[in-house]
């Protein structure tokens, strides 16, 4: 289930792929000693069309709506578990996954081989009909959650399904507001839209109504927060207060929860949604036990908690394999399955999804599932990730532009600011020429947050220390970089 991530500007705006820089005529002084990882895998010859014809074909018959990284965007062509192949065969190590959805690796042999052999059987049939396929892989999902989450319904996407939970939570409840967090991203549709909290991805139609915004307890950009909050290896760099056991910014964040339950909503509610872990906004992490807290509120006015666990699932923050494990809650509603009882509401009347469920999908479902517990990727999304974590965070000692590293398991965001005092945002075309960079050293990074200031760190579960050894070190060539660029301006 894929969602977005703060998108390039095209045109004389700010943003990725759209700033003319002074400095393209400057060399800088400093070099990376950075050696990729070695790899076996030879990608196969390309051979469509030429470069400069399909970024014509883009721009002409391509949604302009459909943005693309970088000022020369990419043009890849096949890949291979963490890695990513071009249309002239340079290599490129990915941290972003497909915007998060490849957990696994890319075309993982496994997961290939599976997809071959059910191509070969059946492709599709809807669900009017049974097949194995889908009772199988149900089966096999439904294993991973606690009760009484046993039911599924599969869907075509993370807005969906999304799409989908607030229906039933309405329908279930018979009441109609829905709260979410300011910066939070649950999906594009017109429905969804309401939910989403980002500048970025509003448009100028109704959108929003019975859907309600809250304060995002984010202890490291909001009002309150301090060294001991997060649930995380890396702290902000705030100080803290607080005496052991006890969290003031929690109990603050709560209040503001509490007040927007008594001034913008009845008093019983539809339902509340949020991320384990904000995604698309850059890896935003709450204070330890506030989401517990924040489910009872809800859950006293006869609402729903729904879980949004498009990007947090599946293993990727390490320690536990579903997001909302890591705050000690059981929602009502996940993304991926849902509880009975809310289900049967569901069941009062006939609703159909026509590819939701198919054999292939419902076949490779099950292959990523087993390829997941095969390869150890939960263990190595916490080993790994925790190193990856503790890496970044000296790079934020390092250099006064990083402003927070934050997250769990292979879940990870680096904020940019001007400076860690006053928590500025760094310019979107500083941090634009800071990703251009490091792709053109061979790593890939995602970016997200209000202000698009944030790297998004998410790759393929499969990613190795050595790999993250790269590509640290990639990105502190291009913070140097960034800095000599900075101090050349000055003069």
């Amino acid at each position: 289930m894929a969602v977005g991530c703060a998108p390039p500007l095209r045109g004389s705006g700010r943003g990725l792929g759209s700033v003319v820089f002074r400095q393209q005529k400057w060399k800088s002084s400093v070099s990376t000693q950075a050696k990729m990882p070695p790899c076996n895998f030879v990608p196969e010859k390309y051979k469509s069309h030429s470069y400069e014809r399909m970024r014509k074909i883009r721009e002409q018959n391509i949604s302009p709506s459909l943005r693309t990284f970088y000022k020369k965007p990419l043009l890849l062509h096949q890949g291979h578990m963490q890695w990513l192949f071009d249309y002239e065969g340079r290599r490129y190590l990915d941290l972003f996954a497909g915007i998060v959805t490849v957990g696994v690796g890319h075309c993982h042999p496994k997961v290939t081989m599976a997809t071959q052999k059910q191509l070969a059987r059946l492709w599709h049939i809807s669900s009017i009909y049974m097949h194995p396929s889908i009772q199988e892989y149900a089966e096999k999902l439904i294993s991973f959650f606690p009760d009484p989450l046993k039911v599924i319904y599969l869907t075509n996407s993370g807005s969906e399904a999304n799409d989908l939970a607030m229906f039933m939570a309405r329908l279930y409840t018979h009441n109609f507001d829905i709260i979410s967090f300011r910066g939070a991203y649950h999906g594009g549709s017109p429905y969804t839209l309401g939910l989403t909290s980002l500048g970025l991805y509003k448009h100028g139609v109704a959108n929003g109504f019975g859907c309600l915004t809250t304060m995002l307890p984010d202890v490291f950009r909001g009002p309150w927060g301090g060294s001991h909050c997060r649930d995380s290896p890396v702290q902000t760099v705030r100080k803290c207060t607080c005496s052991e056991g006890v969290c003031h910014a929690k109990d603050q964040y709560i209040e503001q929860f509490k007040d927007t339950l008594n001034t913008s909503v009845p008093k019983r509610i539809a339902g509340f949604i949020a991320e384990p872990i904000q995604g698309v906004n850059g890896a935003v992490q709450y204070p330890r036990g506030f989401l517990k807290e924040a489910y009872q509120l809800v859950r006293e006015r006869q609402g729903v908690c729904i879980s949004d666990e498009v990007q947090t699932g599946f293993g990727r923050t390490g320690s536990h394999f579903w997001g909302f494990q890591t705050h000690g809650v059981v929602p009502d509603i996940v993304t991926l399955a849902k509880g009975i009882e809310i289900a049967s509401s569901l069941a009062q009347n006939h609703h159909v999804n026509t590819f939701g469920g198919n054999p292939l999908a419902c076949t490779v479902g099950a292959a990523v599932l087993d390829a997941i517990e095969e390869d150890g990727l939960q263990k190595n999304s916490e080993d790994v990730g925790t190193y990856m974590l503790l890496e970044l965070a000296k790079l934020r000692d390092k250099f006064k532009i990083v402003g927070d590293v934050r997250g769990r398991g292979l879940m990870i965001g680096v904020e940019m600011v001007t400076d860690k005092d006053h928590r500025h945002p760094l310019p979107a075309e500083e941090v634009s020429q800071i990703l251009e960079d490091c792709k053109d050293m061979g790593v890939l990074i995602g970016r997200g947050g209000l202000y698009s200031q944030t790297f998004r760190i998410k790759p393929p579960m499969c990613i190795t220390k050595k790999d993250v050894d790269f590509a640290v070190e990639v990105f502190d060539t291009a913070l140097q970089r960034h800095m000599e660029r900075a101090a050349a301006r000055q003069t």
